[in-house]
């Protein structure tokens, strides 16, 4: 019984050894209602300000950037805030 339990765990940890070690996916532009995350890297090649705004005023909200962090794995984090107080139409939708 010994013997057996000894050659179960040999296997499981020659398993996990040569499973290579993956982190989970994160994608480049994350969001929800209240705000959201754009990879820095996609600064790069899109124009974000124009996501982040089109992002926002699918939930009729306008778009407050928070900060840019300018390094590689960086993100610029954005809020979605409703419409300021005297406006008095809802925010463009882009529609792409």
């Amino acid at each position: 019984m010994r013997m057996m339990g000894a050659m179960s765990l040999v296997a499981v940890c020659g398993m996990l050894a040569c499973a290579p070690a993956r982190a989970g996916h994160v994608p480049p532009f994350k969001g929800n209602d209240t705000g959201g995350i754009i990879a820095y890297p996609l600064a790069a090649q899109t124009d974000v300000r124009q996501l982040a705004v089109a992002h926002c005023a699918a939930y009729g909200k306008v778009v407050k950037f928070l900060s840019v962090d300018p390094q590689y794995g960086g993100y610029i984090s954005f809020a979605c805030r409703w419409v300021p107080y005297g406006a008095t139409e809802l925010p463009l939708r882009t529609l792409y």
